[in-house]
């Protein structure tokens, strides 16, 4: 009785979250404390006290009939006026309330990009690896997801290959970092590449193309690293922003979007995006954490826990034989497996109750995920089971 595309889909669903239900699966069997569980990107690191606070305070002193009523589809304009001052402020650029729109996090903020933008039969271009999730925003819109190859030495963006893909019905690149699954940073260079090349060809095809900056992880980034803002070298760019992972609320479903104040057609874009919010059915975003994060945009949890967890996972791979870009940011590694076929290699993993994500979910085989929000204690046991996968294919 299910429609075609939701068949599809369904046919399709996340190799994620399956990973994860097989781990609750083998928790029953062997016990928690004897599953590791590297599948799912969700923050263990509590958020920030002043979270609970804030709430507490809002819900104290602040008229009920505003907090939980109905607003602008964008968003409590309050609410977007303290986010532009801050997001000008953190970039150098003069950002107005008006380039703004509050989110159901990431995933609400892409959606309503999506449907503002594109055709049936436009192409949305995307670098591997990326966030499997793309491929059915494209498809909700009936738009293509083009992927470009992935430069495995680095995991930066393939520009020569970028070039090569870019057609008359290109109107979305999509970029995520730090990034999900390597957890690279883009550098600086690789995105003024990325600009030029994207200039060059609005001009030499006549149309315009949109860069979306994906950023749910800026701010886990490790060893001082500085993630670029995309804001600074193209026009055509949105940013899509979340709390989920830089203040440990995924479930709170709260983000917002910036758009740069020159883009193309700003008015219909804006109005585009505000409508979108309300026929996707999102309506607006949770007014209560819109009020909460907007008392709480310097607040931060303790990334350290993170580089903790990344540094005795990655240094004891790398010490037994994996091979691994080292991130900068998010909480994943995404080291090369040992064999070609990276979902037999996941499958060999169970049987040391070892729960790793193939790379080929993201785009890129012969790799796998490991997503490492979880306790210090739970990587230091995890260790000895490493060595003896690994063991199989010495």
């Amino acid at each position: 009785m299910i429609s075609n595309k939701m068949q599809s889909l369904v046919a399709n669903s996340s190799v994620i979250r399956a990973m994860f239900d097989e781990g609750k699966r083998l928790s029953k069997i062997y016990g928690e404390e004897n599953v590791f569980d590297f599948s799912l990107g969700n923050p263990n690191v509590e958020p920030p006290e002043v979270i609970k606070e804030s709430i507490k305070d809002i819900l104290d002193n602040e008229v009920a009939t505003y907090v939980h009523g109905y607003m602008n589809n964008s968003g409590f304009e309050d609410v977007r006026t303290t986010i532009a001052e801050h997001e000008s402020k953190k970039h150098g650029m003069n950002i107005s309330f008006e380039s703004i729109v509050m989110t159901v996090g990431a995933a609400g903020g892409l959606n309503i990009i999506f449907k503002t933008l594109l055709n049936p039969g436009d192409e949305v271009i995307t670098f591997a690896p990326f966030f499997g999730e793309y491929r059915a925003y494209s498809a909700n819109y009936d738009a293509n997801l083009v992927v470009v190859e992935p430069d495995i030495d680095t995991f930066e963006p393939n520009i020569e290959a970028l070039k090569s893909a870019i057609t008359p019905k290109t109107k979305i690149v999509i970029v995520n970092s730090p990034n999900n699954p390597t957890g690279v940073i883009y550098s600086d260079a690789a995105l003024t590449k990325l600009a030029e090349v994207l200039k060059q060809k609005e001009e030499e095809l006549g149309i315009d193309i949109f860069l979306i900056s994906d950023e749910p992880y800026r701010e886990i980034v490790y060893d001082n690293a500085e993630v670029p803002c995309l804001l600074k070298y193209y026009k055509n760019t949105i940013i899509g922003y979340s709390y989920s992972k830089s203040l440990s609320l995924p479930g709170e479903r709260i983000g917002y979007l910036v758009v740069h104040p020159e883009i193309a057609d700003f008015g219909d874009v804006m109005g585009s995006l505000n409508v979108a919010n309300r026929i996707l059915g999102f309506v607006n975003a949770p007014s209560l954490f819109q009020r909460v994060v907007a008392k709480n945009l310097n607040a931060e949890v303790d990334v350290n826990v993170y580089k903790k967890n990344r540094d005795a996972l990655y240094n004891h791979l790398v010490s037994i034989g994996f091979e691994c870009v080292k991130p900068q940011g998010a909480f994943y590694l995404f080291p090369r497996s040992p064999i070609a076929d990276d979902k037999k290699f996941c499958e060999d993993a169970k049987q040391f109750n070892l729960l790793l994500v193939p790379g080929s979910a993201f785009g890129c085989p012969g790799h796998f995920r490991l997503s490492y929000c979880i306790s210090y204690e739970k990587i230091i046991n995890s260790l000895p089971a490493f060595d003896k996968l690994i063991a199989l294919y010495k």
